[in-house]
């Protein structure tokens, strides 16, 4: 039975990176994510089930005769109503697999190594093991099945151990209490900031693209890491941070000042994570729009001089808008040139691209 449960995960498996693309390019695994689960509807999987062949046989029982007809003013085969088709019908199934399963299969589709912690120091996490036992310690940690046994082991080395009448008490000294160790444990930690534009420029299709491939990196980290802290920023001419449902629906509309942006990323960093002790992920989408060439100056600055040391990895997408100029992944190209220790570019058309461009973002486990 675990043979064939296995070789049917297998299957399932094979038909989740068959439609990978598509699962990642549409918003419905995320409709459908409980707590830690995804339900993955996967199509043209054949459910087994019994079939009774034509040699079937056996006694029957009951009141009746040879040649009788069996249930009587029932339909017979072939009168129900509607046209037959010609086509077989979709089997789909839904399929519960956990985020950690998910990650670990959007990973060996895209290829995506394993990231490779950044910093001189880890956040240090206690952690307590329940390693022998001792004669003494808090009743709530008494271990009652030791106790019982060394109580036994005393009377019969004593002797007074009767078969007949097998009573066994237990007495103090016989006491056994669980003792536990203190152990500190390295535990790596991530903080991503999310940058998005959301100027007059940046329409519900590039949000929503945003969005998608959020959620799809925030797994892949999440799985790399035992702490993930996300943090939100939004900008037009301004920029705030906010919580993560007002990220994702924030309908505001203006011009764009992304150096705005830029210094509250700073700041955030600055104040809650050092490098030494946190791997920081920095995501900017914008449709390329900015306002002036001064401010992009400013931001190239910021990057340069206080983003990009502090980070494992920035990384700016730039979301095709009928209304972008996308000036903006040029002039990152200018002064920094596409092969730059911290700076990843990816360039997305369209939902299609999402998977790619997760791709590009993750695919050097930095």
């Amino acid at each position: 039975m675990e043979q064939d449960l296995n070789r049917f995960k297998n299957i399932v498996k094979g038909k989740i990176k068959e439609g990978l693309r598509k699962y990642i390019s549409s918003g419905e695994l995320i409709g459908k994510q409980g707590k830690n689960i995804v339900r993955i509807p996967i199509p043209h999987i054949d459910i087994p089930r019994f079939i009774f062949g034509s040699n079937q046989g056996g006694v029957g029982q009951g009141d009746g005769e040879v040649g009788d007809v069996i249930s009587k003013g029932q339909p017979s085969p072939g009168d129900g109503q509607g046209k037959a088709g010609k086509d077989p019908a979709e089997h789909i199934l839904e399929v519960d697999l956990s985020l950690e399963e998910l990650a670990d299969i959007i990973g060996e589709e895209l290829e995506l190594p394993n990231i490779q912690e950044k910093g001189t120091k880890n956040i240090t996490t206690k952690r307590y093991r329940y390693t022998g036992l001792h004669t003494v310690g808090s009743e709530s940690l008494r271990h009652f099945k030791k106790s019982y046994l060394q109580a036994l082991k005393r009377i019969i080395s004593l002797g007074d151990y009767d078969p007949d009448d097998p009573v066994v008490i237990v007495e103090k000294r016989d006491r056994r209490y669980r003792t536990y160790k203190e152990i500190i444990e390295p535990e790596a930690n991530a903080a991503i900031v999310y940058i998005m534009d959301v100027s007059g420029s940046m329409g519900e299709e590039q949000k929503e693209i945003v969005r998608l491939e959020s959620f799809w990196i925030d797994m892949w980290l999440r799985k790399q890491y035992k702490g993930v802290e996300r943090r939100y920023i939004i900008h037009d001419a301004a920029a705030k941070e906010v919580d993560e449902h007002t990220f994702y629906h924030t309908r505001e509309s203006g011009g764009t000042l992304i150096s705005s942006a830029y210094k509250v990323c700073q700041n955030i960093i600055g104040k809650f994570y050092s490098p030494s002790e946190w791997n920081i992920y920095v995501f900017q989408f914008s449709d390329g729009d900015n306002w002036s060439g001064n401010d992009t100056a400013e931001c190239m600055d910021i990057l340069k001089y206080n983003i990009f040391p502090a980070v494992n990895m920035f990384a700016y997408g730039q979301v095709e808008s009928r209304y972008g100029s996308g000036q903006f992944m040029k002039d990152l190209e200018k002064a920094f040139g596409k092969e730059h220790q911290a700076l990843v570019l990816s360039h997305i058309k369209g939902k299609d691209d999402i998977m790619d461009s997760i791709k590009e973002f993750l695919g050097k486990g930095r």
